[in-house]
């Protein structure tokens, strides 16, 4: 009777022991998590706060850029068809949108060669989808790098492993190793996820800005085609 009892005694201590190191991993946060990858967590945070603050500012930018008044290029047909040529200046003059100023490049060369007019509009448009596309090669950058970072962590973690286990000699222990382990782990899942992320965030404002691009080009060929009527 008394082994029966010290073996029951035995598997509650088991059960209990088993229990508590669950509540302990349970308990562990996700800053003391990040804080098991080492001074490499550093520059992956860094690169998460950007990717994160270039998305939105960007969003917001190119839904901005994506607005247009839909009697705006009504407006200007009609000045232009009127001979009014100052007041369709004006127009474009005081609507702050990217086809504004577009045409208002345009509209200030009426006179001279097509192929100028042209020229000149296209210059505008370069300008203006260089602004658009500001950050998205940091976030393009941040896609592959993020994941490298991360891969060079786990890199130094398992050195940082073998190196106590060579440094333990016979007397190798599990909770020897475990700081490299973690350090190897962390910054690889870490590395992954702000690399995703990024991935996804650079090809959502990628699309959004050839969205742009597509209505530029389309209302330059609107008004390249309204400069060829009165030839026609």
């Amino acid at each position: 009777m008394t082994g029966i009892f010290l073996q029951v005694n035995q598997v509650v201590d088991t059960a209990q022991n088993a229990a508590q190191a669950a509540e302990g991993e349970l308990t562990l946060s996700f800053f003391d998590l990040a804080m098991k990858g080492g001074i490499i967590m550093i520059p992956i945070v860094v690169l998460l706060i950007l990717s994160i603050y270039i998305f939105f500012e960007r969003y917001f930018a190119l839904k901005d850029a994506s607005k247009e008044d839909t009697t705006f290029m009504n407006r200007i047909k009609d000045y232009i068809h009127d001979g009014k040529i100052d007041a369709a200046h004006s127009l474009c003059q005081s609507t702050n949108t990217i086809t504004a100023r577009m045409l208002e490049t345009g509209i200030s060369r009426i006179g001279r060669p097509l192929n100028d007019i042209n020229t000149a509009i296209e210059n505008i448009a370069n300008l203006e989808t260089a602004k658009l596309e500001k950050g998205l090669p940091t976030l393009a950058t941040t896609a592959g790098g993020a994941p490298m970072i991360g891969f060079l962590g786990t890199v130094m973690g398992m050195i940082k492993a073998f190196y106590d286990m060579a440094n333990a000699g016979n007397n190798i222990d599990i909770t020897l190793l475990s700081n490299g382990i973690y350090t190897a782990m962390v910054t690889t899942v870490a590395g992954l996820i702000v690399g995703i992320l990024a991935y996804f965030a650079y090809n959502i404002l990628v699309a959004r800005v050839e969205k742009v691009i597509f209505r530029l080009e389309a209302r330059t060929t609107e008004f390249m085609d309204l400069l060829n009527e009165p030839a026609n």
